[in-house]
């Protein structure tokens, strides 16, 4: 099933999540679901506070991406309780990002390229590893949103200021996007 994307503004968003165990209701339906509307709204990952739920999950699928990264042709990864551990900040990239949550929104985000990463598969089986390149850029996209972040976050006091008029749009549900979206509801 295809889940509304919540937009900017909404409260569950700024939220940090919890971590969840493998009883969780309908854990692997809800991860179906968010395949499903990752999909649907042509992203590479998603994060289940985009979708309503203030819990650590993410899900990425890098696949078509596989054009310009061939190293990820095949790559597509449920994350259950992850958490960035350690982040190697000896370099760092600057690239544009953007969110399903922010539609039409992109800025340049500074990020490290290496972060050491611990996560459960959705098996619950446990892994520890260093992660560098595109994929540990999306992952700190993705998992901001698990401690109640965004990428708007993460750039500068004057980039804020000339996008504030934007920000505003979303949270008064004056945006348009080929998906199914969950605005702010008004007062």
């Amino acid at each position: 099933m295809v889940l509304p994307i919540y937009i900017y503004g909404q409260p569950v968003l700024r939220k940090v999540t919890e971590d969840i165990t493998p009883d969780y209701p309908d854990l692997q339906q809800f991860i179906s679901d968010m395949w499903e509307t990752l999909a649907e709204s042509e992203g590479i990952g998603l994060a289940a506070p985009q979708v309503g739920r203030a819990i650590r999950l993410s899900v990425i699928d890098l696949r078509p991406l596989a054009e310009d990264f061939p190293e990820y042709k095949d790559f597509r990864q449920a994350y259950i309780n992850p958490h960035i551990v350690e982040y190697d900040d000896s370099q760092t990239d600057t690239s544009e990002e953007g969110c399903l949550s922010l539609p039409a929104i992109h800025e340049k985000v500074v990020r490290p390229t290496r972060i050491r990463v611990q996560w459960m598969d959705e098996q619950f089986q446990p892994h520890d590893e260093w992660i560098e390149g595109y994929l540990a850029r999306v992952m700190q996209h993705e998992f901001d949103h698990l401690e109640g972040k965004m990428f708007v976050d993460h750039i500068s006091p004057l980039r804020k200021q000339l996008i504030k008029s934007k920000l505003k749009a979303l949270t008064q549900g004056r945006y348009r996007c080929g998906y199914k979206t969950k605005p702010v509801t008004r007062k």
